[in-house]
């Protein structure tokens, strides 16, 4: 077999990689550390059928797993969920010290007798 050079467009356009003869399972220690370097946590979630053909399609057309477009799918939301929680929490906030800012009528009437 001849040597291929390895260049990314040939680990990206399968001529590396993707040989079985050359190709071996990667250990259970070694997945665990490659987990770890990645932070990621193996999980099992239940997923309607027709949602899971939809994301292999979608990521079909972007060129990727459908497990990395999840985590992506995810990963924005729960970045625009954080945002809008801490939005609401200044707003909160900003509400909140503004009341304690005015006076109350009490305080007023003191002003006005003084």
């Amino acid at each position: 077999m001849d040597k291929i050079r390895g260049t990314t467009a040939n680990w990206e356009n399968g001529k590396l990689g993707e040989n079985p003869d050359f190709a071996e399972p990667s250990s259970a220690e070694d997945e665990l550390l490659l987990d770890a370097a990645l932070e990621l946590k193996p999980i099992s979630i239940r997923m309607p059928v027709r949602l899971i053909k939809q994301l292999k399609i979608i990521s079909a057309v972007h060129g990727i797993g459908y497990q990395p477009l999840m985590r992506d799918i995810l990963s924005r939301f729960a970045q625009a969920e954080m945002l809008t929680i801490l939005r609401q929490h200044a707003e909160q906030q900003a509400l909140e010290a503004s009341l304690t800012d005015e006076e109350s009528p009490a305080a007023r009437q003191l002003k006005d007798c003084a």
